[in-house]
């Protein structure tokens, strides 16, 4: 496939003309190895699909002359049975999710494919990655592994996520208590990466964040993904006219002139999400927003800095 059309599938609207979910993957990965290529990030872990940085006490017959005469940098070859690193991807499948006005895909389909993205990823680094999703609870449990046969079956899970239908039994925001169940699932120390709307109940984000202290605490890794659609969700670009306004979660009406309220509520989004990350960097939690129209390298960039300072 031409560069060009690499990169252009880290484009959400590109993709989801794609139908299958392990192409949807490959193609994540590819656009954003030949973007790196491209970028002022070329050097950096441009081979780190199959190698990894040299360090002391490594054979040198391990070298791979070829990538140092691009790179100028002494990289060993990566081995099959190499994992470097555990990962879980916690995906938010509530009804709050399955919400879309403006784009192309609904969060959960935009937080799906991420996740794929990342698996794949993940998997050609010789990473083990596994994949819970929740609503109100815990409902989907793949434990780490790092084979591709294993990818399979992690983005058949993800495909079939995306293909529920909420209509008939709309399932609330439980993040606190699910992440509380994850950190009693994690034995050992791992990359957990969220990816959730934090429509969780206002009166529970301070126990959503201590469910993610939690898991600093017991000594993993946490990546937050706080994904929304950005035109409607963060700037409240509704039509100048009487509205009403349906909560997903709860049915809950309130008819709204979104010009009357939209500075305040543009205000008050951006306050909530200045305090999650505020709240979060204290703990040593990367905090990174997403809308549903964002390119995918840059949520893929976000998980490699991490990797680099972890491994």
């Amino acid at each position: 496939m031409p560069d060009g059309d690499a990169t252009r599938f880290l484009d959400p609207a590109a993709l989801s003309r794609i139908e299958s979910m392990e192409m949807r993957a490959r193609l994540i990965v590819e656009g954003f190895i030949t973007g790196l290529h491209k970028s002022p990030y070329h050097g950096f872990s441009v081979e780190f699909a199959e190698h990894r940085a040299y360090t002391p006490g490594d054979e040198l017959r391990h070298v791979d002359w070829k990538v140092y005469a691009k790179t100028d940098r002494y990289y060993v070859k990566q081995y099959e049975e190499e994992t470097n690193l555990r990962s879980y991807l916690v995906l938010d499948t509530s009804a709050s999710m399955h919400y879309r006005r403006a784009e192309e895909l609904t969060k959960l389909e935009y937080g799906a494919y991420l996740a794929a993205g990342l698996a794949a990823l993940m998997l050609r680094q010789r990473d083990a990655v596994g994949l819970l999703a929740f609503d109100e609870e815990v409902h989907t449990g793949l434990r780490p592994k790092a084979t591709p046969a294993y990818l399979r079956r992690l983005l058949a899970h993800l495909e079939r996520l995306t293909r529920a239908d909420e209509a008939d039994a709309p399932k609330r925001t439980g993040a606190a208590d699910a992440l509380a169940e994850v950190a009693e699932r994690i034995h050992r120390r791992s990359l957990v990466v969220l990816v959730t709307d934090l429509f969780e109940n206002v009166g529970r984000h301070d126990d959503l964040l201590k469910a993610l202290r939690r898991l600093r605490h017991r000594g993993h890794e946490v990546v937050v993904f706080h994904v929304l659609e950005g035109a409607t969700e963060r700037r409240f670009d509704f039509p100048n006219a009487p509205m009403v306004f349906q909560d997903t979660e709860t049915g809950a009406e309130v008819t709204l002139q979104p010009q009357q309220v939209r500075e305040h509520y543009q205000e008050a989004a951006r306050h909530f999400s200045e305090r999650f990350r505020r709240r979060c960097l204290e703990h040593d939690i990367d905090f990174a927003e997403l809308d549903t129209g964002t390119p995918y390298d840059e949520a893929l960039m976000t998980y490699l800095n991490k990797r680099q300072r972890l491994v």
